[in-house]
């Protein structure tokens, strides 16, 4: 059996070192100055309506979905801590654009959007591509999921920063456009710095393997399906409950933020001890456990629904807790088993692959989500239960 115990030491190592967790904490605090922001700068800033802004952003996200078979082949010919740089640095052009564009501007905007957007998408590939060639095994798996507490944190402080700030107006959405280029720039030089990369074995008879992985395997298609679902579990407490705790129950936003606030601390407290203490057991074991977790809490919140307005609301804040343990047992997993599983030589188109699935998840979430919800809570809570257990049946029957 696997020990359940990492030196800090050594779990330092396995994330990339020193040097490393410093980019990838400067990259997680201008993240956060600036990304939950961003439709309001394009409201606020440059005097767009909001739909436009909206439309605009999901342009960006959806284009920097096309990008991910680029970025894994990219990946698979030996591109690491050059790809992480990449990725913060698009980030760097994106901010830049979003300075220059003058009020009512749409495309500069879109534009911004879109640099957003790649760098946004790209990161985790490519960071999960890093880790894995500086760790292996269990040690691996703790290193993603410290890297993930960590942007977290960084962007749960950055969010913060950016909230205060934003009694200043459109001087202050200004600024922190810009304390979030020179953040995205000082990780990217950091990260180009460290200068991690593969030796690609071009030996002929490499080729017939890799022309046979080009494609997912029927287990991997499984797998990449599920996530779609699965990562339904990121918007729950950023856009389901808040809708429904504000539209249909009539709380205060006080609810929704805490909600929120208790969702961060607990990713940031609980990701690594918890991935730490599953990883007796096998990957596939746990991912399908986190699909019960979810599925759990979801029926929670259908049972929560049905009580009086009274008892609704902390029910709900109360069973929002359980879907964040799935959230952070799925997020444990999840990467760490596509990463054990992928061929050496394929490691970052799958990688690409998987990040693709769960950015169509995220692309698609908010508009099940906001379709499903005025139909009652049978038909939100329900139909995610009933998909997301269906998930966790094709997990374990990889």
């Amino acid at each position: 059996m696997p020990t359940t115990k990492i030196a800090p030491r050594a779990l330092l190592h396995a994330s990339g070192g020193p040097r490393y967790a410093v980019a990838l904490a400067v990259d997680a605090l201008g993240t956060g100055l600036l990304r939950p922001f961003l439709l309001l700068y394009g409201v606020t800033v440059l005097r767009l309506s909001a739909p436009l802004t909206g439309a605009a952003m999901t342009v960006g996200v959806v284009a920097g979905l096309v990008f991910m078979p680029a970025l894994g082949r990219w990946l698979d010919r030996g591109a690491r801590s050059t790809a992480v740089a990449a990725s913060m640095l698009v980030r760097v052009a994106g901010t830049a654009l979003l300075l220059a564009a003058p009020a009512g501007n749409v495309w500069l905007f879109a534009t911004a959007a879109l640099f957003l957007g790649i760098g946004n998408q790209a990161w985790p590939a490519a960071h999960a591509a890093l880790v894995a060639t500086v760790s292996h095994g269990r040690e691996r798996d703790a290193a993603l999921a410290a890297g993930r507490a960590l942007r977290n944190a960084g962007m749960g402080v950055g969010a913060l920063v950016a909230t205060v700030c934003l009694a200043g107006g459109t001087p202050a959405l200004r600024a922190l456009a810009a304390v979030t280029g020179a953040s995205y720039l000082v990780a990217g030089i950091i990260t180009w710095s460290i200068r991690v990369r593969v030796r690609v074995d071009a030996a002929p008879s490499a080729e017939p393997t890799q022309a046979k992985d080009h494609e997912p395997a029927p287990g991997m298609r499984a797998l990449l399906a599920a996530n779609v679902i699965y990562v339904f579990c990121l918007n729950i407490p950023e856009i389901a409950l808040p809708l429904i705790l504000t539209t249909q129950l009539h709380a205060s936003p006080a609810w929704s933020a805490g909600i929120f606030v208790a969702n961060t601390v607990l990713v940031v407290t609980l990701q690594v001890p918890v991935t730490v203490l599953l990883s007796r057991y096998p990957r596939r074991t746990v991912l399908a456990l986190a699909g019960v977790v979810l599925t759990v809490s979801y029926l929670g919140f259908l049972g929560a629904a049905s009580l009086d307005r009274g008892w609704a609301v902390p029910a709900i804040a109360a069973v929002s807790v359980v879907c964040t343990l799935g959230e952070i047992v799925y997020a444990g997993s999840a990467t760490a088993l596509v990463t054990a599983v992928a061929p050496a030589h394929a490691l970052g188109r799958t990688l690409a692959r998987f990040e693709l699935s769960t950015g169509l998840g995220l692309a698609v979430s908010p508009a099940a989500i906001t379709a499903l919800a005025p139909h009652g809570p049978a038909a939100l809570w329900g139909s995610l239960a009933a998909a997301t257990l269906l998930s966790a049946t094709a997990v374990v029957s990889l």
